[in-house]
């Protein structure tokens, strides 16, 4: 009568003894991960300065911003599988895994912006985001004393302090206006007992507060004028600072083709139809006849059925061109090559088009102005790496692998506007 609790105590032991063994393990694993992010001073800073100038704008490493907080990151996910995220976190996704999924669901299926980061690279950015996980800033640093509110005791003691000074100081002006108005009264109730005044002092104790006298005196009217003019003024430079910044525009296309469907859903790569982006300054809008190598079999499209894909069969039996309309513009003086980003630079579309692949209908997704271009010069890293363009350039460079597109030339005037 007793082999039934036996039967169940040996196996509520082995389920224990298995569960304590696979923790061991995933421990070990996750000390492992945590081991192989680099420690070294250099690093670090090299990944402050990926985080700084890539990630910050939607991560934050002790708190959530747009995206998840950062902490730990290395301890929750394998490192391989950070790596292929942060290259493409759509590719992970649409592979099925779990844990991409859900954050994906979780951020309102916000897609994050791919990066063409080296596995090196990513390791330095983890590097950055260990050292202030392990090193927390103390503005941060949660206090039990101060409760769950984010502060430390002594900004919290700081903070009363300052409320108790800016109280005193408020009902010590109160006051001080009721004690000038109080002593304004006694003393226009002593003049008038003078008999020695004269009319015009006595018409100056006499006189009352006139709402219509100051909205029509100069002064006042000066005031108004100074404040409208400035606020016209500053109105205008703002208008003038916009003229050619066209951030967020999408305008109507003749046909409406999905860069979601196109280059999203079915992986279309953008040199397939931007055939002159690895070659020419411009990318070139594809002709009919390159959308005919698909289209002639497939003549119903997912979201518009045959209306749209008849629009091409229309155009080439008429001979004309599909007049699509230009979305990114940059001025007549400013010269831009793709070939030379895209062959030569090996940056990706995405770094200036943005998330293509998301956009049933394109918008311009970066500013594209001076100061734009300028700043993406004075941070981007040269791509030298298997790239003979920059052989020559590399022996005379004592640091190659820290070389800016500024340190080669790339604030000359003459670069952009010849």
């Amino acid at each position: 009568m007793y082999q039934m609790p036996l039967k169940i105590s040996l196996k509520n032991s082995a389920v224990l003894l298995v569960s304590f063994f696979l923790f061991i393990v995933s421990f070990d694993k996750l000390y492992a991960q945590a081991e192989a992010v680099p420690a070294d001073p250099d690093v670090i800073a090299a990944g402050e300065k990926l985080f700084k100038q890539n990630c910050v704008v939607c991560h934050k490493i002790q708190e959530k911003l747009i995206g998840p907080g950062l902490a730990n990151i290395y301890e929750r996910r394998d490192i391989a599988w950070i790596q292929a995220f942060v290259k493409n976190s759509q590719k992970v996704i649409q592979s099925g895994d779990t844990y991409a999924v859900d954050l994906y669901e979780e951020y309102d299926r916000t897609m994050m912006t791919p990066f063409d980061f080296s596995d090196e690279e990513i390791l330095s950015v983890l590097a950055y985001i260990k050292d202030q996980t392990d090193n927390p800033p103390e503005a941060v640093v949660i206090s039990k004393e101060a409760g769950d509110t984010g502060v430390t005791a002594e900004q919290e003691l700081f903070a009363r302090y300052m409320n108790f000074i800016l109280g005193g100081l408020i009902i010590t002006l109160i006051l001080m206006v009721v004690v000038l108005v109080i002593m304004s009264s006694v003393l226009r109730m002593f003049l008038r007992t003078r008999s020695d005044l004269d009319e015009a002092d006595r018409e100056i104790v006499s006189q009352r507060f006139n709402l219509l006298a100051l909205l029509q005196s100069r002064a006042f009217i000066g005031f108004m004028a100074f404040i409208f003019t400035a606020i016209a003024f500053k109105t205008v430079i703002d208008q003038l600072y916009e003229i050619g910044v066209q951030q967020g525009y999408a305008p109507e296309q003749p046909i409406a083709f999905s860069h979601k469907v196109h280059a999203g859903e079915y992986e279309i790569d953008c040199n397939y139809c931007h055939t002159g982006v690895m070659k020419s300054k411009n990318a070139n809008i594809p002709s009919p006849n390159l959308c005919m190598n698909c289209h002639s079999s497939i003549t119903e499209g997912v979201n518009t059925g045959t209306k749209e894909i008849s629009k091409i069969y229309a155009a080439i039996e008429e001979n004309r061109p599909i007049e699509w309309v230009r979305v990114h513009n940059l001025p007549d003086f400013a010269y831009f090559n793709h070939s030379q980003h895209v062959n030569v630079g090996k940056l990706e579309c995405a770094t200036c088009h943005g998330p293509i692949e998301e956009m049933d209908v394109v918008r311009q997704h970066s500013l594209l102005t001076m100061g734009w271009c300028v700043d993406c010069h004075r941070t981007t890293k040269v791509n030298t790496k298997d790239n003979a363009y920059y052989d020559k350039l590399v022996e005379f460079h004592d640091s190659p692998d820290m070389m800016t597109v500024e340190s080669i030339g790339g604030l000359e005037c003459a670069k952009c506007h010849y």
